[in-house]
């Protein structure tokens, strides 16, 4: 049979009067009496059939078995007072569960979400990523990141930056290559991105047009449904991506992707910060869109004048 222990306020008034010699000195500290101390001592002596005090004068002594259990007391006293100590000491994280692409996510978000932390210690930032663009936010969402025209069947869109792409590639794949112009970027090996009816991102096409390139443009063998991975690919000098600004901005600067021109085109498409009509967790969401502000006026990123596509 398992042993049953005596209860916890036993062993605390114990450990008072054994420290103290004294079950008066004891109960004052407890805040209690001293004869309901003394009959605590009692039931605890009863509990473990053996004396634990002597009665002298004057007061109380410990016996041999009073020592040994107060010793061990103590111990364990100690070690209780010292987790609930440091559970208190830890306030309890909240979480913001932001919704995404894998794109934004990789090369926007994530490379700036140790500051967000830094400002905000206590809120934990959980990710929930996907191709899908949103049309509101989910119910188990918090707040959301979306690429489209903003507008959103409930709650607010607020514009972060409109989509403003380029050609890039890696350095590599234009060693002993001649400099690239719009007259000679149809001949490059051109990466594809798979996107689904209605889709509201650049293509190679949408691309040639607005820069006024009139030649049929080279594809590579490898056409992808994540960004992400296409980015790599071009990185991996496999061919030329659509780079969109803000997304590839840190991968420029890194000198592991370069521009192929100077010319850009600008989208009325873009990035918009959307958040729910509901007001949970009011605080966290309008923390976190604070610090999306403060992200893109350090970084120059307001948004730029829309060209339509």
């Amino acid at each position: 049979m398992p042993i049953i222990n005596p209860p916890l306020d036993l062993l605390r008034a114990f450990e008072a009067c054994g420290r103290l010699l004294s079950f008066t000195a004891a109960a004052d500290e407890l805040g209690t009496t001293q004869p309901a101390v003394s009959q605590q001592m009692k039931r605890l002596e009863m509990e473990l059939a053996t004396r634990l005090f002597d009665r002298v004068y004057r007061g109380i002594e410990l016996t041999a078995q009073g020592q040994l259990l107060l010793a061990h007391v103590q111990r364990g006293l100690e070690f209780l007072d010292t987790g609930v100590r440091l559970v208190r000491a830890q306030t309890p994280s909240d979480v913001l569960q932001v919704a995404t692409d894998f794109a934004f996510a990789a090369y926007w978000l994530m490379p700036r979400l140790a500051r967000f932390h830094q400002r905000h210690p206590q809120v934990d930032v959980s990710l929930i990523t996907s191709n899908r663009s949103i049309g509101e936010v989910p119910a188990d969402v918090d707040v959301a990141i979306t690429f489209g025209d903003g507008q959103v069947k409930h709650g607010e869109s607020h514009l972060l930056f409109y989509e403003e792409v380029f050609p890039v590639c890696s350095p590599g794949l234009l060693a002993g290559r001649p400099p690239p112009t719009r007259n000679n970027l149809a001949s490059l090996p051109l990466l594809q991105l798979r996107t689904g009816p209605g889709h509201r991102w650049f293509d190679w096409s949408g691309l040639f047009q607005s820069l006024g390139i009139s030649q049929p443009p080279t594809f590579a063998p490898l056409t992808f449904d994540n960004y992400t991975l296409l980015i790599q690919a071009a990185i991996a000098g496999q061919g030329v991506a659509i780079g969109w600004r803000h997304l590839v901005d840190d991968l420029l600067d890194q000198g592991v992707l370069c521009r192929l021109m100077d010319d850009r085109v600008v989208s009325r498409y873009g990035y918009h910060l959307i958040l729910p009509g509901r007001k949970r967790r009011a605080r966290l969401v309008q923390a976190f869109a604070s610090w999306l502000q403060a992200e893109l006026a350090e970084g120059n990123q307001s948004p730029a004048a829309a060209l339509r596509k």
